[in-house]
């Protein structure tokens, strides 16, 4: 019998590239090179399918899905943690999920990027060079300015040691954070929120979005940031507000935001944020890089060749 595995939202069209799928003897395999947003066309797309590689949380897999998907019996996602499957689903229904390793640096680095590129207005040049302008705007440098960091984890601390090297001084926040964590990476923790809001002149998201996270950047908190203050966003949209966000950057309350994530993706095609002049915005590639899709695309196949060896690896775990 021939096992059918799909690998979903594989945009690039690269993801046969990274793996030797041929080998893994009796499965099919098919890859999907655009996203499926409605349920019922993405429910009879995969209802053929016993295994099932998701790219990080670029599909949801709710309940009903898996109620609409009776042969899937191994789902694999990048990385160890995916909040867009139902773990207590996926028990219900008999279906395995397994994991795949991921590297720590491309996020905090493409933030870094993002950083660099809205405070250098580098994006905009870019685009006027090539229109045959020359020196359209003003940038503003790093050194010496003030850097909050929301959340201060691995890449947040990633983060922090960046802006050291920058000469920039570093502000972190988030609840429960210490002193000797600061201390580590060469931040200063924040009283409050609040506080590193009304100090930073540029702050960065790098927090799990959660139901106490979620919103945690409204139109309250945007009103504390300085006018002249610049944000970046490259852990998850729903951390912002995002009416309030497209309120203070359309009556320039904001100087500018950088983002990745955005509430929908992908992002629409005639969504204000990708024509503001003061956004830079790039479509959700944190993790997008060569060196990590070698391991999220070798990991998966070594998680299907073990399952159907009958001794499945890197398996998440169920909801206590």
């Amino acid at each position: 019998m021939t096992l059918r595995c799909a690998i979903l939202d594989d945009y690039q069209d690269c993801a046969l590239g990274f793996a030797d799928w041929a080998s893994l003897d009796g499965v099919e395999v098919k890859n999907f090179t655009h996203a499926i947003a409605n349920p019922d066309e993405l429910a009879e797309q995969l209802a053929e399918f016993e295994i099932i590689v998701a790219m990080r949380e670029r599909t949801r897999f709710d309940a009903a899905l898996f109620a609409r998907l009776p042969r899937l019996k191994l789902l694999v996602t990048t990385g160890m943690r995916n909040a867009a499957i139902d773990m207590a689903a996926a028990a219900a229904r008999g279906v395995t999920v397994c994991g795949t390793r991921s590297l720590a640096y491309p996020a905090p680095e493409l933030t870094w990027g993002l950083l660099l590129a809205l405070a250098r207005q580098i994006p905009a040049e870019v685009a006027a060079v090539r229109e045959g302008k020359w020196q359209t705007r003003i940038g503003v440098t790093l050194s010496g300015k003030t850097l909050g960091i929301v959340g201060l984890g691995k890449i947040g601390s990633l983060i922090a040691r960046y802006a050291r090297a920058f000469d920039m001084q570093v502000l972190a926040w988030s609840r429960n954070l210490t002193d000797e964590q600061c201390q580590s990476v060469g931040a200063e923790r924040a009283l409050s929120l609040d506080a590193l809001l009304q100090s930073a002149d540029i702050v960065t998201l790098h927090l799990v979005l959660s139901d106490t996270t979620r919103g945690i950047i409204g139109g309250r908190e945007l009103g504390l940031m300085k006018p002249t203050a610049l944000l970046v966003n490259t852990s998850r949209g729903p951390l912002i507000d995002e009416a309030a966000l497209l309120q203070a950057l359309t009556q320039n309350r904001l100087a500018g935001a950088a983002l990745d994530v955005f509430d929908t993706e992908p992002l629409p095609a005639s969504h204000p944020l990708r024509s503001l002049p003061n956004v830079v915005v790039t479509p959700h590639i944190g993790y997008v890089c060569r060196e990590n899709y070698e391991i999220f695309y070798g990991d998966a196949f070594a998680d299907i060749q073990a399952w159907l060896k009958g001794s499945p690896v890197r398996t998440l775990p169920e909801p206590k």
